[in-house]
């Protein structure tokens, strides 16, 4: 059995909502990710963030299987990961 820290099960959660493409500084997070807006704020509009992981979380999900390269011979650092079934059976059975 494979033991995840927060960090990495997070990564895994956002991994599975789609593909992850690299931004800026080393922080990988979905193509088209903007702030968004809580929408069930009483008082105001507030921004919610931008969930990214970073280039160390993916390596250390990619490293056991639950990440993979789509493009193989692009660049390792700007190319686009997603999540394996082995990533996806990991979450179904621990969260």
């Amino acid at each position: 059995m494979i033991e995840l820290t927060p960090s990495q099960i997070a990564g895994l959660k956002l991994a599975q909502q789609g593909d992850l493409y690299p931004q800026s500084a080393k922080k990988w997070t979905h193509q088209n990710a903007t702030v968004t807006y809580a929408k069930t704020d009483r008082w105001k509009e507030r921004p919610q963030k931008i969930k990214f992981i970073s280039a160390k979380t993916l390596e250390e999900l990619r490293e056991p299987g639950f990440l993979e390269r789509l493009h193989f011979n692009d660049d390792a650092e700007k190319d686009v990961y997603a999540i394996t079934m082995a990533g996806k059976i990991w979450l179904l059975k621990n969260k």
